[in-house]
């Protein structure tokens, strides 16, 4: 038996529910259309709404308030609205999308070894 039937095996035996998977969490989190644009983005310090707007003009206002509302309840980022007119909200990452910076940074880097080259 090789190496990956062993391991395979392993898995079934201690029946791992990928539900429960951190793998399967993250994407969870971070599937929905536009979600990762606008974490990268806003890493990038692109933190207002026409700012983001303008960067992902395919996304439509409606889109791009929901993804940020969702990302907004799940910690991964943080909303701070000064009492001005007119209104001005500013988008920033939290402890928690902090800590994506370098998971962007390898996909990143992965994107451009194995496709950017083949585009």
């Amino acid at each position: 038996m090789d190496d990956k039937s062993k391991i395979l095996d392993e898995l079934v035996k201690s029946s791992v529910n990928t539900e429960n998977c951190g793998v399967t969490v993250a994407l969870n989190l971070l599937s929905g259309k536009w979600k990762t644009a606008i974490i990268y983005l806003i890493s990038l310090d692109v933190n207002r709404f026409g700012q983001l707007q303008k960067m992902i003009p395919e996304c439509s206002k409606r889109m791009m308030t929901s993804r940020l509302r969702e990302l907004e309840r799940d910690g991964i980022i943080h909303r701070e609205v000064f009492a001005q007119v007119p209104p001005k909200v500013i988008y920033t990452l939290t402890p928690k999308g902090e800590k994506l910076k370098p998971v962007f940074n390898e996909l990143k880097k992965w994107g451009n070894e194995n496709f950017m080259q083949e585009m």
